[in-house]
């Protein structure tokens, strides 16, 4: 099979990330060959790969849309302080990308960078707009909440300094709601507490 025709057979996967396994189906290869292949068309300039056995269908992927390849079977999404930067919240740019997932706390390497994986329960897990092109991303209130209740376990506090609120950042109905969502009283007191100093630092746009 030309490595053109192969390429091009992949991409009506309408996926932006594959597996090697994936591949070998699509194309009827066994999964050396299509490991082969894959190799082919990234010294090609067409694909790229994250890590083994795991590749972009284009050689500079969105890094938000990896995040939910990296946890499959489980969902994930980006949030915390990779999406307070995304929304314009704050001004340091992140090194690492984080997410927020069902699957267990965990660091994974990529050759686009570092994802920083953190749990959260079912109950918390949901805040995000996106796509599967462009990634899943956490809304304002969601980023902020999460980054506040994923410290507030050990008792640490999050300190941002120049953390700025966008026009239509809803503090009273959505934080309520996701403090509410919290199964034990402590932690919500606890969270309450921290996105009440947390605020207490923002600016407004």
């Amino acid at each position: 099979m030309r490595t053109a025709d192969a390429y091009a057979d992949l991409l009506k996967l309408g996926r932006p990330v594959i597996e090697t396994g994936e591949a070998a189906v699509r194309l009827s290869l066994s999964v050396s060959h299509a490991s082969h292949l894959l190799r082919s068309l990234e010294h090609a300039g067409l694909v790229r790969r994250l890590q083994r056995g795991l590749w972009a269908l284009q050689p500079n992927p969105e890094p938000f849309s990896i995040p939910p390849y990296l946890t499959a079977p489980f969902p994930a999404y980006v949030s915390l302080w990779s999406a307070l930067a995304r929304h314009g919240m704050i001004e340091q740019i992140p090194r690492q990308v984080s997410v927020a997932s069902t699957v267990q706390t965990r660091r994974v390497l990529t050759t686009l960078g570092i994802y920083e994986i953190h749990h959260l329960t079912p109950e918390l897990f949901d805040g995000y707009t996106g796509s599967q092109q462009t990634g899943y991303v956490a809304t304002p209130e969601k980023a902020l909440f999460d980054a506040v209740y994923l410290r507030a376990p050990s008792g640490g506090r999050v300190y941002l300094p120049e953390l700025t609120l966008p026009e239509d950042f809803d503090a009273d109905s959505q934080l309520k709601e996701w403090i509410g969502r919290i199964a034990r009283p402590r932690l919500q007191t606890l969270v309450a507490r921290g996105l009440t100093a947390a605020l207490a630092q923002a600016s407004s746009t």
